[in-house]
Formats: structure tokens, sequence, C-alpha cells
């Protein structure tokens, strides 16, 4: 795939597109429109986004999302369920007070240990949110909320990029948005899996041809409070803090093939939504999730056979599922 075109500041961590044939001027301008428009609706490090003006609203209020966000919405709420409210995309608020702010301070708030996670009050998804309208994209909330949707965002985007290029007849292409992928590939490409203790070294590798594949791990986001802790931003927002034994997790969806038509448009709030329609951000929200829930635990909470796994635990053991596309290094 010769041809490439770059976002260096998207999502916060940059996304390069490349493809087998060349991305034109105005695939190319619409992408980057989008992008922006997605950052003003969703980006808990803008004020003036959607999210931004929520955190400000001393009474809550109504807030209207456009409607390509139901389906990230209609995720969550499976998240959620299927977590037990372990994922929670009001878990904002613990990563503020941890450090991991919208100036990047990363210095933990004074006495922020007694008020982290649902444990202490903080509101939730599923107590202090409630989505209204035909597509559940109206969000009314009753204080202020500090949503993040890191857990399923960049895949979220990913997956609606994916979508314009194959409306555009755009056959061949990857898309990288920081380690989250959406391969469309005749030829399988082949993936490191990268050591959480050491990045410059591999622990195992894949080979995907068509998919999405997505990653978590606290190697390159983590911190240390004041008395030498290890802090980091996968959480439990049951109690709002980082989750330890496990290491590093890879997430491999396959994509169905579909028309944009009947990907746009399936998505409702009644729970009727595909949310296979999108392999990235489902990828990217249980890699998120097996930090804090059982592999079984999320195999039975999401259809069969949309999406296989692996994990490295803190004990430096290893476990991946059936039909995973990749293997360990063993010794």
């Amino acid at each position: 795939m010769p041809y490439t075109f770059d976002l260096p500041n998207a999502l916060g961590t940059g996304m390069i597109i490349s493809s087998s044939k060349a991305i034109s001027s105005t695939t190319a301008a619409g992408i980057r429109s989008f992008v922006a428009h997605y950052e003003a609706a969703l980006s808990r490090f803008r004020q003036d986004s959607i999210v931004g003006s929520m955190n400000r609203a001393a009474h809550g209020g109504q807030f209207d999302f456009p409607d390509w966000c139901a389906g990230l919405f209609d995720l969550y709420d499976q998240l959620v369920t299927a977590t037990d409210g372990a994922i929670d995309p009001c878990v904002g608020e613990d990563l503020i007070r941890l450090g991991y702010d919208a100036k990047l301070t990363f210095t933990m708030q004074p006495g922020a240990a007694n008020q982290l996670g649902a444990l202490h009050g903080r509101p939730t998804w599923r107590n202090d949110i409630t989505r209204q309208s035909e597509h559940g994209t109206t969000l009314i909330t009753h204080c202020p909320v500090y949503l993040d949707f890191g857990a399923c965002g960049k895949g979220y985007c990913v997956d609606l990029i994916a979508q314009r290029l194959r409306a555009a007849n755009y056959r061949e292409f990857v898309i990288n948005a920081g380690g989250d992928l959406r391969i469309h590939s005749a030829e399988p490409i082949t993936i490191a899996l990268e050591d959480p203790r050491n990045t410059a070294n591999a622990v195992g590798i894949a080979h995907i041809t068509t998919g999405a594949f997505c990653a978590s791990a606290p190697s390159r986001r983590h911190w240390q409070d004041a008395e030498a802790h290890e802090l980091h931003h996968l959480l439990n927002a049951i109690d709002g803090r980082p989750v330890h034994d496990v290491h590093a997790t890879w997430v491999y969806a396959p994509v169905e093939t579909l028309s944009t038509a009947s990907t746009t448009e399936t998505s409702q709030h009644n729970g009727s939504s595909n949310i296979t329609h999108y392999p990235t951000a489902m990828a990217d929200g249980l890699a998120t999730a097996l930090f804090v829930a059982h592999p079984n635990q999320l195999a039975a909470a999401f259809p069969d056979g949309s999406f296989a796994c692996a994990l490295l635990r803190a004990d430096n053991t290893a476990a991946a599922s059936k039909r995973f596309p990749g293997e360990f290094f063993t010794h």
C-alpha cells in the first residue's frame, strides 16, 4: 500500500491511512473535516466540545450529540452492562483526579483517593445519564458529568472513516490510529505484539488480512503519585483505581461486508443496533474491558465469533482465545 495520508494530531495520537491507490483531495478533505467534527463533539480535552460543556453544567442539562454517535453510545451501554459498571465513560472524573487532565499535569489531586469511583458517589452512565431522541444521541444529566470515551473512541472514529473510504470505492487500506488498526488487505499484514515492559521488543506476533486489531496497555501513559505509586489510565470505574494485575491485551474483530447505508442506518436506540458494524470500536473497547473483566464474561455478552483476544498478566503468564490470529513467543 504505497500511498499514505497523515493526520498527525488527530485524536491525541495521530492517524495514518495507507492505501493501494492515492487518496483523492476530496476524500482527504472530507476525512479531515469529519475528524474535526468528531473531536468537537467528543473530546474531553477541549472546553468547546459538547463533552466539555457537560462538565461545566452545574445542574446538568440536555446535550444533543450528532446522530453518528448512536453506535458509540450503544457500545458503551453494552460494555457497562457486560462489566457490571467496571467500564463507564463517567470515569473521566477519576482520570482528572488522578492527574490525567486537559493540561496533562499527571499530578494527583489532594484527597483524590477518597473521591474516586462509583463507590464514592461519582456519577455513572447507568444512573446519572438518560439517553433520549430516536437515535439515543441526546444525553440528559442533572449534575456536572465528566465523560471520557477513550475506551472506544479512537476505534469508533476509525470505523466511521473506514465507511467513508469504502463508500468512495477504496478496497485495500489500513487505518492506524495510535495502534488501533482497521485492515482491508489482499495479503496478510504482520503485527508485532508490543512488550509492555520494553516497548522496543515484542512478546508475540499476529497476522491480519481483514479485520480490526486493537491493543491496550499502560506502558505509554503512566505516572506516579507523591508516594511513588504507579498510576495509569486503565481504571476500574467502580473504585476508580488503576488495574495492576493485567499488563497488556489484544483483541481481533472480523469485519462484516456491509453497505454504507446499512451501517449508518441500523443503529437505533431500541436495543437493535448491531455493534459488529463497528469492529474497531468493539475491539478497542474490549481491549480495555479485559483489564476489568474475564474473557469468558465478555464473550458471553457479545455475539459469538465477534472477537478473539489475548492477554498478558502481571505474573508474566499469557492466554489467548480460540481464533486469535497470533501467537506468543515462549521459551
